[in-house]
């Protein structure tokens, strides 16, 4: 159907729209013009030398300018006086920054710049002052006086600039305004204490503030850390419920491991491959084993020797007799059943049975928080942390041994430790004194004199968690009595307070091969460490508190130690490890 012509037609009331729309816009441009040649005009009229009107707005609203002691002296450019003043403040600032290696003669000074008459000079030396008083006004909270300063430094830098540009020295006639209103300000400055020496206090303060709120900071931050290592994941606490369940309702896994350990006399075949792993932790003794054997060349000469605890045995019994190792040889024992383990002859056992020990270890901060938390971890008293030192009583028929942490990941074949010339040697160990925090002096007390008269300070430390012992030597020279000397001194914890390294530093002393240090590699629990040597090392080592297992742990080193996890494991699957 065909529109009438009135439909066609443009309404009256939009062509009313556009005529005004095009009105606003065309008056809107004449009025954008008009302001644009007043701004022109009056520009003219504005010398860089005139003071800001703002220099009449009070900084403070409870100076009385007119009591201020304001001489024609403190405002007169050439008073030298004023000059000296205002070097000396300026003196003042950069005296904390000076630096000694500073070759004067290459300084380009000109006379302008040494010349007691220089209005350029003075306005620099007023510009810098007024800069450091801007940064004081700020952190006094005064905006408006800080502000007011930053707008007569533009003033005093546009003279600078205009002059510089017409190559002309500046004359007092055309600055004589602006040298008078920065000496005003830099002297209001003075009487509000923005002098460097109040600042210089105020910045010590607050320094030390910094450094407690810093110190307060660090501690919880420890004291978190440590708890968060001390943790027993959900799933590996589920995983050791399960196995000694299944280890007591499973009659044909109970007593399949007694015929199997009957039948093989490789426990003590000193021509065989013998590890030792002292731990309660079954996953990560369970990586130590799978790494172990699948970096092997011979698996089959491979033995493990375990000793954990009574609550761990059951389920450690069950994982390792489910499981099967292409032909590794695994025995598990507890150190309970050790019968010459007893207070009587090992000083730790001795030392729980005393009231002070136990106070300390187990009753919390009793002594104000003034030592560390991680002195003060019951686990340096755990037997499956000293057991290290009674390994010849352990094994009494072994040669030669190579203990392991539960917190390592072997990468590469280590039958070559078995085949290491230890010279004479009962410990053969990585050291670890390439930098000053791993000598002697960093873990013992020097300034105790038993330890001063017997110890190097700066002898190179070594680490635990990959160890060559020499068992024969071990025997003839009585290491475990020297450990038991050492210990016995330290009952009041003054000689060293944390861990077995420093009783191992002492017991081992002049007893240490060193080993090349790709055989065992530190640091991947709390460090960053260089992929090269990563990618070389033959055990790698998780220490610190950031375990692998753990959520807290590295996750760029996770995968290293995840890939001999089997996630397929029924037990694994059951316990929601992933």
């Amino acid at each position: 159907m065909r529109r009438s012509r009135q439909e066609f037609r443009r309404s009256v009331k939009k062509k009313w729209f556009q005529n005004v729309f095009w009105l606003t816009l065309l008056l809107l441009f004449c009025g954008f013009l008009v302001l644009f040649v007043i701004l022109f005009l009056s520009g003219d009229s504005v010398k860089p030398g005139s003071r800001s009107v703002l220099s009449k707005i009070s900084y403070r609203g409870d100076i009385d300018f007119e009591s201020l002691n304001v001489t024609d002296e403190m405002l007169n450019p050439n008073s030298i006086t004023r000059q000296l003043t205002d070097q000396i403040s300026l003196a003042k600032a950069f005296v904390i920054s000076y630096r000694r290696d500073i070759d004067f003669e290459s300084l380009n000074v000109t006379d302008e710049m040494l010349n007691p008459n220089s209005i350029t000079r003075q306005l620099t030396d007023q510009i810098s002052l007024a800069k450091a008083f801007v940064v004081i006004a700020k952190e006094s909270n005064n905006h408006q006086f800080a502000w007011e300063l930053s707008a007569q430094i533009r003033n005093s830098q546009i003279l600078l600039s205009n002059a510089a540009s017409t190559r002309s020295p500046l004359i007092l006639k055309e600055s004589n305004t602006a040298v008078r209103d920065m000496a005003l300000l830099l002297f209001q400055a003075q009487q509000l204490h923005y002098d460097s020496a109040t600042m210089i206090m105020r910045l010590k303060a607050r320094i030390q503030e910094l450094e407690e709120q810093m110190g307060s900071v660090t501690e919880k931050s420890s004291k978190y850390s440590q708890i968060a290592a001390e943790e027993v994941p959900k799933s590996l606490f589920c995983l050791g419920v399960r196995l000694t369940t299944e280890w007591f309702n499973q009659s044909n896994v109970h007593q399949k491991a007694p015929d199997m350990i009957r039948k093989d006399n490789k426990l003590t075949d000193n021509s065989l491959y013998h590890f030792c792993v002292f731990s309660d932790n079954i996953l990560a003794t369970s990586v130590v084993i799978n790494s172990t054997f699948i970096n092997s060349q011979n698996p089959y000469r491979i033995v493990f020797h375990l000793v954990t605890d009574e609550v761990n045995y059951a389920a450690m019994k069950a994982f390792f007799t489910m499981n099967t190792y292409h032909g590794v040889t695994v025995d598990v024992q507890k150190f309970e059943d050790f019968t010459w383990l007893n207070a009587s002859y090992v000083p730790v056992l001795k030392q729980l049975q005393d009231s002070d020990t136990k106070s300390y270890y187990f009753s919390g901060n009793n002594d104000g928080g003034k030592t560390p938390i991680k002195f003060r971890n019951p686990k340096y008293l755990s037997m499956l942390n000293h057991i290290r030192f009674y390994i010849p009583e352990v094994f009494p028929e072994l040669r030669k041994v190579v203990f392991l942490d539960d917190d390592v990941v072997v990468q590469k074949d280590l039958s070559g430790l078995f085949t290491l010339d230890l010279n004479g040697n009962v410990n053969g160990a990585v050291e670890t004194c390439m930098e000053t925090f791993h000598r002697y002096h960093k873990y013992l007390n020097y300034s105790h004199p038993l330890i001063r008269s017997h110890f190097d300070p700066d002898a190179c430390g070594w680490a635990f968690g990959m160890n060559v012992f020499d068992l024969v030597e071990w025997r003839k020279r009585n290491v475990t009595g020297i450990y038991h000397y050492w210990q016995e001194k330290n009952i009041d914890r003054t000689l060293w307070k944390l861990g077995t390294l420093p009783p191992g530093l002492l017991t081992f002393y002049g007893l240490t091969e060193h080993l090349d240090p790709t055989w065992h590699v530190l640091g991947l629990g709390y460090t960053n460490v260089d992929p090269e040597v990563i990618e070389n090392g033959a055990v790698l080592h998780f220490n610190g508190n950031s375990k692998p297992w753990l959520k807290i742990g590295m996750e760029k080193y996770k995968p290293l130690w995840e890939k001999y996890v089997d996630y397929s494991h029924p037990m694994l699957e059951r316990c929601n490890f992933h």
